[in-house]
């Protein structure tokens, strides 16, 4: 590893892993070495990715059985009919219990490849290689997997904790502009949970993260990690405080559920979600006007949405957020804002005004 590589834990006892965050990572043996106990290693990856980065990882792993399977790349694919063909290679190539397999790509792909790896013979070694800013800070942390089902968002999967992460910094230079500002709406999420120092410095570094100055990425990487990696220690099967990681995604799933799976890509869904959980803690008398401003104006300095799709009105909106893991007995929960930098979930809100900042949010009466 080179000099500029840093290394957080995210702390789980015996389920512990390492993230390494810094530029050549991927390519780079050592780390492999390291965290793949076995000699087979399965590599998935998409369309997108393999033709960037497959044979660099490929070459890092010599000396290991390696086998491959390369996904049509959209979260539209992200089913168990596209899942089970990770399932067919591994039983394909005869991999056996102490194989790995290795996720090399973004959300879709490292949902999808942990829940294989969870799925087979019982659970098989994983490790994640995150090629895009959302799965850096996000999705490839924490040991979420699964696939989505047409009736809702990620409704199928497991908790299934990596070896490691590995997040090249280096692979976002060929990452797409409309891809980077969605990985950023993860990155506000962060500062608008619990963390309103982070919050401030996004405000005054937006227009840097955007040019991808390496210090700036590096830097909001690193604290999305420290931030996720604190949450996920003290409760990694979402029991209770890891469910404020989802703010904005229950408005947000909604969003992708009934456009169709890929029409809005995953942060761009959070994005809004965030705005309309302003929007409702406004009402609610929770955030103040200045507050829901300033989440609205950061998320629109990302150049990410800040409304929802006039196709989606609010009773379907509802109807959508109502198949929800956050559902319990029957009540709704949503992670709501109680100030800057400090959130909550709760289900102890009123359904009028909730309804109000559905089907009024972003068209007639955003603040």
């Amino acid at each position: 590893m080179n000099a500029v590589t840093k290394t957080l834990t995210v702390d789980l006892g015996e389920r512990s892993y390492p993230i390494y965050i810094g530029p050549g990572l991927l390519g780079d043996p050592r780390i492999y070495r390291e965290h793949i106990p076995g000699r087979q290693v399965m590599v998935v990856t998409n369309e997108t990715v393999a033709p960037l980065y497959l044979e660099r990882v490929c070459a890092a792993l010599g000396g290991y059985q390696l086998a491959r399977v390369i996904l049509p790349d959209g979260e539209r694919y992200k089913s168990l009919e596209i899942w089970q063909r990770i399932i067919t290679a591994l039983l394909e190539a005869r991999f056996d219990r102490q194989c790995t397999v290795l996720a090399l790509g973004g959300g879709v792909v490292g949902d999808m490849a942990g829940f294989a790896a969870a799925s087979y013979q019982r659970g098989v070694n994983f490790v994640q290689v995150p090629t895009t800013l959302l799965s850096q800070v996000d999705s490839s942390v924490g040991g979420k997997t699964g696939v989505n089902h047409p009736l809702g968002k990620n409704m199928i999967g497991a908790f299934y904790q990596p070896r490691c992460v590995i997040a090249d910094t280096a692979s976002l230079d060929t990452l797409d502009d409309r891809q980077l500002s969605a990985g950023l709406a993860e990155v506000i999420k962060y500062g608008l949970i619990d963390d309103l120092p982070f919050f401030e410095w996004l405000e005054r570094n937006m227009e840097p993260l955007l040019a991808r100055e390496a210090d700036a990425l590096s830097h909001a990487i690193e604290r999305s990690c420290l931030d996720k990696a604190r949450v996920v220690a003290a409760d990694e099967l979402e029991s209770g405080r890891r469910a404020l990681l989802n703010l904005g995604h229950t408005f947000g799933h909604a969003i992708e559920t009934g456009m169709g799976y890929g029409e809005w890509l995953h942060g761009e869904a959070v994005a809004v979600g965030m705005c309309m959980a302003a929007d409702l803690s406004r009402r609610l008398g929770w955030f103040d006007m200045d507050a829901q401003a300033r989440v609205v104006d950061l998320v629109a300095r990302a150049r990410l949405p800040v409304a929802p799709p006039p196709d989606l009105d609010g009773a379907r909106l509802l109807e959508l957020m109502a198949v929800d893991k956050k559902v319990q007995q029957g009540r709704m929960r949503l992670v709501l804002m109680q100030g800057m930098g400090h959130s909550l979930v709760t289900d102890q809100f009123d359904s009028g005004l909730l309804r109000a900042t559905l089907s009024g949010y972003g068209r007639n009466d955003v603040c």
